[in-house]
């Protein structure tokens, strides 16, 4: 966070206690896309919500920057269409798709109807252990 007033996002991958999703934020304009692979809504996760809220209201106050009583409430929650896993196992690994294809966008802006070339209501088996193999092939080379 050297440069505190560049626009940027950062990627959050967040377990629940037994589930992973992504949120990716955007601190200028206190932006944060929540992006989970069995759709539930953020309010499923009130804990989350308040700890992403501090942090963010905390980057605020390092920032300096004054806001009324009513923008202190400012911060924008968008919750992304996003491919959905058809069984309770997979999450983790549509964390990861989803992360992996925002960044090969290089976009500042996650569109709530996600983006149109990685747009389907599933992933397939072939997609999903795509993004197996790419995490194994990471994990090896970490370990060498």
């Amino acid at each position: 966070m050297d440069n505190k007033d560049a626009e940027k996002l950062f990627f959050i991958p967040f377990n629940t206690g037994g589930h992973w999703l992504l949120l990716v934020i955007n601190p200028i304009r206190e932006i944060v896309y929540y992006l989970d692979s069995l759709g539930n809504d953020w309010t499923t996760y009130p804990d989350m919500k308040v700890l992403i809220d501090t942090v963010l209201q905390a980057f605020r106050a390092q920032r300096d920057i004054q806001t009324s009583r009513r923008g202190a409430n400012s911060i924008t929650w968008i919750k992304v269409a996003c491919p959905q896993q058809r069984n309770q196992i997979d999450c983790g690994y549509f964390m990861l798709r989803f992360m992996r294809d925002t960044l090969a966008l290089g976009r500042l802006k996650i569109p709530t109807d996600y983006f149109d070339e990685f747009k389907c209501a599933f992933y397939t088996k072939d997609q999903v252990d795509e993004i197996k193999e790419e995490w194994c092939q990471f994990m090896i080379k970490l370990c060498n």
